[in-house]
């Protein structure tokens, strides 16, 4: 876990107040402060929707009970948990941005208007401040008011899914996040770009990213052409892609390989490992066209040949021949993966009830202090000690929560050691990447279960 360590972190004098909720908002949130950022996360008074909402790990000794998906998004983060609905709640936030670097935030722009966080309204708050907000589809056009999920924004209007699909092929769906996280590093991306820039003018910047414009530059490849000619690029099943060398081949124990050799100097050196050095003159097979024509009966052959031996033995017999290969690997396989566990991809936080193992931020700054540091807030666990701070004293702190306006609902009487609290903050809740819909029952009731565990 990062801190303490002697080195310095890069953002350490940067505050950072975030309106967030769900994936992609608040996981720039915690690269910035995994990067040292201060992060202020305000909640609703009954929490994120995010919390509890992720599959919990099965209970084992000495590991503590924690949320651990909502963990990799928040950690090292301060929560105070407001009723943005009420106009005490947005004044609240309005004087903690004027105070800060950087607002953050994933209500769309006319939800940010009516509680008084837009741009125009924080810049005359505070001149020199970063706004950065995240929507599913931007912030101009006519789908700007329209939710999204990264599954519809992302992989979806994004046209992922329909790229990834074979001919014929049943539409694949993705996992939870993977689109949120990629915006996610795109939109912290760009409120490091903008912190440069208020430095070097002394003025005020506002930044937008959106799910939909990080997979148009993830399909960005494929786009460069179509923006060019219009055309759709042929969709390929396995049986008929360009070359042998990039395609993926099911082994002896069931596990699928992947070769990345699309050059033509690959396919002598491929064969020869391959226990197939004749392939090479073959006059079916010895030019890249003629591989390409005969391309359904080589890759017969080639299944045929893969299917006699496991995968790892097919990976060492690669390796030692200096291909380019990798393994299909589970998500299990990945979290026990020694390469990933070598670079630091899987950094330990330090609990009272236990050690655990998270995932880092895909980025490292030799000779800085990168990475975690401490866990995920409990909703309102921060409230009394960041509000006071801003100026307010104790007792109006406790006639806030008393009314409503702050959370948890314990605020307002002696402390019995309760740190998650929550009343419905209605209407204030921030929907977070593109106004998602209202939370369903089940999903509340997941929520509860999981709290009621910690």
């Amino acid at each position: 876990m990062a801190g303490g360590c002697g080195l310095s972190a890069p953002l350490s004098d940067v505050r950072v107040v975030e309106v967030t909720n769900f994936v992609a908002a608040p996981s720039a949130g915690a690269v910035l402060a995994d990067f040292g950022a201060d992060v202020i996360k305000i909640e609703p008074l009954r929490g994120d929707t995010w919390r509890g909402m992720t599959r919990p790990p099965k209970a084992t000794e000495g590991m503590p009970s924690l949320d651990f998906g909502f963990h990799v998004d928040n950690r090292g983060k301060r929560s105070v948990a407001v009723a943005l609905d009420q106009p005490e709640g947005a004044e609240l936030v309005r004087r903690l941005v004027a105070d800060v670097d950087v607002f953050l935030c994933n209500l769309l722009p006319h939800r940010q208007q009516r509680f008084g966080l837009d741009w125009p309204t924080l810049r005359a708050v505070n001149p020199r401040l970063v706004h950065a907000t995240f929507t599913g589809y931007g912030t101009t056009g006519p789908d700007v008011l329209r939710p999204g999920y990264d599954v519809t924004a992302f992989f979806g209007r994004g046209a992922v899914i329909d790229a990834m699909t074979d001919p014929g092929g049943v539409a694949p769906w993705p996992r939870p996040a993977q689109g949120d996280h990629t915006a996610g590093l795109a939109l912290a991306m760009g409120i490091l770009a903008a912190l440069r820039l208020a430095e070097r003018t002394g003025e005020g910047q506002e930044v937008n990213a959106s799910l939909l414009g990080t997979a148009v530059w993830t399909m960005a490849s494929d786009l460069s052409a179509i923006l060019i000619d219009g055309r759709e690029p042929t969709k390929r099943d396995r049986h008929h892609l360009i070359t042998p060398l990039a395609n993926r081949f099911l082994c002896a124990d069931g596990r699928w390989l992947l070769l990345a050799m699309p050059e033509v100097h690959w396919w002598p050196r491929f064969c020869d490992a391959f226990g197939h050095p004749e392939w090479v003159a073959d006059p079916r097979f010895d030019t890249m066209k003629n591989r390409f024509d005969n391309m359904p009966a080589l890759v017969d052959l080639m299944d045929a040949e893969f299917a006699t031996r496991p995968r790892d033995e097919w990976g060492q017999i690669f390796d030692d021949a200096g291909l380019i290969w990798g393994p299909a690997s589970t998500l299990a396989e990945l979290a026990a993966d020694p390469q990933a566990e070598a670079a630091g991809l899987f950094p330990v936080v330090e609990h009272p009830e236990g050690r655990f193992r998270t995932v880092a931020v895909p980025v490292r700054i030799e000779g800085a202090d990168v990475g975690p540091r401490g866990l995920a807030p409990d909703v309102g666990q921060h409230t009394e000690e960041v509000l006071e701070a801003a100026g307010l004293t104790p007792g109006e702190v406790a006639a806030l929560a008393a009314a409503g306006v702050v959370g948890p609902c314990n605020l307002d009487e002696p402390d019995d050691g309760v740190t998650v609290g929550g009343t419905d903050a209605g209407d204030a809740r921030p929907d977070g990447d593109g106004d998602r819909p209202p939370t369903t029952e089940a999903a509340t009731e997941k929520r509860s279960k999981a709290r009621a565990r910690r």
